[in-house]
């Protein structure tokens, strides 16, 4: 009797163990452990990753090289089928109506996974992954709990931005964010290439956005607006903007920032992103957000005697004139550098930003005024919708769709763009009404820039997004009909990079938020439960530490 008791408490430990170990993020839709509760799978160098069809290439490749690099276990991919001691996965193109769906057992002697897509099986990969102990045992094995999984995500656009024009980063940590975002099971990754603190795409028709709007001479120190700035103030009033006192000099750390990227080098990038079935939509800021345009080509501007210069200084840079001009000219420039970005991106999407553009530099402009006058514009908002519908009807021509920040609204929205909402929901809201597609990311909840604690570890953005507001976001909005709800593409978060300047800072900076913002994007609403996820966020803190990943180590203190 004692003996069966022992045997009976060894049965039950065993089965809490290997049901702790399935910590999955996202949480997947459909999970059952129940039919081999103290069954396990042991990898060892004698695995085989087996495939059916060789269009799983580059999932298998996937998997060998992460098990190589983080456990040395280096094992062989057959185009066969292999019955025992395999990781299967299968191509099944008829089986899933969703392409984005698979399925994964582990089994004793085998694990097995499907998928009517390659990309339902990247999708596999990275639960696989998530199914891995932190360490091989005494012989060298890596032991995975029996579990069968059924998982599809919830909504079809699941993206993160990042901002490179405050701070530059090269294309091998640009290929190391694109990592974390697979790992996630995220599928968009918005890159926003220019603004006013830097130009950062090579454009070859117009060397000078590189030469010269790729560079600033200096950032200003600590939050806006910086050390030795305090006392200047600005006023932006309805015909003017007023800077006092009238000789203020900007002081910065006087440091030349700056980099840009390669066409070759942003096709590497695009082709590592597509073997992860991410899809890069790039940002070309307009009309407003373009001092490092201006720098470049000041004939451009609503002032084009000016002297522009690459921003320095964060905030909202129209209060120095940041405004395109919407002249033919313009147009035409704006044409030919969306060419060669639509040349270089196959996304069916190109983001023109479309935001914080201020309206009075066209009110003081003359040029600006005869052109509303000559198209019948009302005011400066018609002219903003004006200049976005002229864009996109060009970028339509060229079989792609516009996105636009929640702006784009002002004056009338174009006829096919796509709205991404940041000023909180009402402009995703109001394009879903139009039947407009809308990506919700609104500031307050989904701008990782912005600090994670009361008191933080370093400088963020002097705003508040904690780890549970992320997660309890809801990107439907209360209040659409079931018909309106389909227009919610999905949503994003924004990791804007003012105060951050290296690898280490982004990390801290997106993790575990990201975690959070994968769940609400992938896994169905029913199943979000925060201190369940808390609970996963445990084992997924040691998958970092294996990956050497930075995150704030107060998540750990409860």
């Amino acid at each position: 009797m004692r003996n069966l008791i022992v045997l009976f408490f060894l049965w039950a430990f065993s089965f809490n163990l290997f049901a702790q170990e399935i910590n999955i993020i996202p949480q997947p839709a459909e999970i059952r452990t129940n039919n081999f509760p103290n069954e396990t799978f042991a990898i060892d160098k004698y695995t085989v990753i087996s495939i059916n069809d060789s269009s799983i290439l580059n999932s298998a490749h996937f998997l060998k090289n992460y098990l190589l690099k983080h456990y040395q276990i280096d094992l062989k991919i057959t185009l066969s089928e292999v019955q025992t001691n395999s990781i299967s996965l299968n191509l099944r193109k008829s089986q899933y109506k969703n392409p984005n769906e698979y399925f994964l057992s582990v089994l004793p002697k085998a694990l097995v996974s499907a998928s009517s897509t390659a990309q339902g099986l990247f999708y596999a990969i990275q639960t696989i992954i998530q199914l891995l102990p932190q360490e091989k045992d005494s012989l060298g094995r890596l032991i995975i709990p029996a579990v069968e999984i059924t998982d599809y995500p919830r909504f079809d656009y699941r993206g993160m931005h990042l901002d490179v024009s405050r701070h530059f980063f090269d294309v091998a940590f640009i290929k190391q964010y694109i990592d974390y975002l697979a790992l996630h099971k995220m599928n968009y990754f918005h890159w926003h290439l220019t603004d006013d603190h830097g130009w950062r795409i090579e454009i070859k028709k117009y060397p000078k956005l590189t030469e010269i709007g790729a560079w600033r001479n200096g950032s200003i120190i600590g939050l806006w607006p910086g050390q030795g700035n305090e006392n200047i103030k600005y006023q932006v009033l309805p015909t003017e903007v007023k800077i006092t006192p009238n000789n203020a000099v900007l002081k910065t750390d006087g440091i030349k920032h700056g980099g840009y990227y390669t066409q070759e080098q942003i096709k590497d990038v695009i082709d590592y992103a597509a073997k992860r079935y991410i899809t890069i939509i790039p940002e070309i800021e307009m009309p407003a957000h373009s001092m490092a345009l201006l720098a470049a080509y000041p004939e451009l501007g609503t002032e084009p005697n000016k002297k522009y210069e690459v921003a320095q200084t964060w905030g909202m840079m129209n209060k120095y004139n940041n405004v395109l001009q919407a002249s033919d000219t313009t147009f035409k420039f704006l044409e030919n550098v969306l060419t060669e970005v639509m040349d270089l991106f196959p996304s069916p999407y190109i983001h023109i930003g479309g935001d914080e553009a201020s309206k009075v530099w066209w009110k003081q402009s003359p040029v600006s005024q005869e052109i509303m006058k000559a198209n019948g514009l009302k005011n400066e908002s018609e002219l903003q919708s004006y200049f976005i519908r002229r864009m996109e009807k060009f970028v339509n021509s060229k079989g792609k769709t516009i996105i636009g920040w929640n702006e784009i609204l002002q004056g009338g929205l174009a006829p096919n763009a796509v709205v991404m909402s940041w000023q909180g929901e009402k402009g995703g809201i109001d394009a879903a009404k139009l039947q407009h597609k809308a990506i919700m990311t609104p500031e307050i909840k989904m701008y990782f820039n912005h600090a994670q604690f009361v008191k933080e570890d370093s400088l963020t953005a002097n705003k508040f997004s904690p780890l549970i507001d992320v997660y309890n976001y809801e990107p439907v909005p209360a209040g659409l009909t079931a018909e309106q709800a389909k227009y919610i593409w999905g949503g994003q978060g924004c990791l804007w990079s003012e105060y951050i300047t290296n690898l280490a800072k982004v990390e801290y900076q997106l993790f575990p938020r990201l975690d959070a913002l994968s769940e609400i994007l992938w896994s169905p609403k029913e199943k979000r439960n925060y201190p369940d996820f808390q609970k996963r966020l445990k084992t997924q803190f040691k998958r970092y530490d294996l990956m050497g990943i930075t995150y704030s180590k107060r998540y750990l203190e409860n």
